[in-house]
């Protein structure tokens, strides 16, 4: 009787781990753990193993423990929408390497730190929307390169670091709207990006500029370019000495220009003009001088020519006038000679 005993003391245990917490539905099926509106302030506990959808959304969960998806390592679909979350830790969703779909909207998150979605390399889609979220970090984190569709409309950004959209070279769908974008120099490289974006067949609800006053409402991407025109400098006097950041700046450019976007030229206008007149100056300088100097070398060959060959004439017509006077005398006698002996 006691190894019975033993066997159903397991039995139970297997079963109490793998069973459906309190207040939520599991579906086998469907591998799914409906925990949706049941006043969680927490991840719940003793989740099935096995699960790949987590309905988590409209409850008052307020953190997220380092360990929290510990025991759910195939989740598929993580739903935190509609909760009370004001910040998220780096590494929280580290252990859900098959994770594609990650919803946090309708949270009460403020920013987001460099790397917080770290480890994540199936991730497909992550909605960041309606929050209040007044900074984005320069990476998501590693491993996150997969991502194809990004949202952050409805909320606090004024700027998004390029740096961190070029870290998505998946990217087919990127939300915006209603943020109060500033469209000063420091979304100037937004713009690059969002041309080069649209141009390669992504799609996007594109950038509404809330500042300053006299481009509040107009559309980033009608922004002329004159008015960047002197945002390179500013940014780079502007920016810390990261040599990271400058690097990334630099391997950009040249990656727009790999699209074959034919506007890129156009974008690098300001700063190509600024550097190309101080050249097209000098060349010009130095034609005019070639040329001068040409001209006045042909210039005095050709009066070198003129004197010399007038001096040449007027020698030559005196020598001719020399020998042309006694052979007219000596001509006449001769010639009167024989007329006069015809006559005789």
């Amino acid at each position: 009787s006691g190894n019975w005993l033993l066997v159903w003391s397991v039995i139970l245990l297997a079963h109490t781990a793998h069973s459906c917490p309190d207040k939520c539905l599991c579906y086998t099926a469907s591998k799914t753990a409906d925990c949706k509106n049941r006043g969680f302030t927490e991840i719940p506990a003793r989740l099935p193993p096995e699960i790949q959808i987590l309905q988590l959304q409209n409850n008052r969960i307020w953190r997220i423990n380092q360990n929290a998806f510990t025991a759910t390592p195939l989740l598929k679909i993580l739903d935190l929408s509609n909760n009370s979350l004001s910040s998220v830790a780096p590494g929280a969703f580290q252990k859900l390497r098959y994770l594609q779909v990650l919803n946090l909207t309708r949270n009460l998150i403020h920013y987001i730190e460099n790397k917080t979605f770290s480890f994540l390399p199936h991730l497909k889609e992550l909605d960041l929307s309606s929050n209040s979220i007044i900074r984005l970090p320069e990476t998501f984190g590693n491993s996150t390169g997969n991502i194809t569709l990004l949202s952050v409309k409805h909320n606090k950004l004024q700027k998004m670091e390029r740096i961190l959209l070029e870290s998505l070279p998946n990217l087919k769908v990127v939300l915006f709207k209603d943020n109060p974008w500033q469209c000063n120099c420091n979304i100037f490289g937004m713009k690059l990006w969002l041309e080069s974006f649209l141009y390669r067949g992504g799609i996007s609800d594109g950038i509404i500029c809330s500042a300053p006053g006299v481009r509040k409402g107009k559309e980033l991407l009608k922004v002329p370019y004159e008015l960047f025109g002197a945002c390179p400098l500013r940014t780079a006097q502007g920016q810390p000495a990261s040599s990271h950041q400058h690097g990334a700046e630099q391997r950009s450019s040249p990656r727009h220009g790999h699209h074959g976007e034919p506007a890129d030229g156009g974008r690098c206008e300001p700063k190509g003009k600024a550097k190309a007149r101080p050249a097209s100056l000098r060349h010009a300088i130095a034609t005019v001088a070639i040329t001068g100097v040409v001209c006045g070398v042909v210039c005095l060959m050709m009066l070198a020519a003129a004197v010399y060959g007038c001096a040449h004439a007027a020698i030559a017509a005196k020598c001719h006038k020399e020998r042309l006077g006694p052979a007219r005398q000596h001509g006449t006698a001769e010639e009167k000679e024989p007329f006069e002996s015809s006559l005789a």
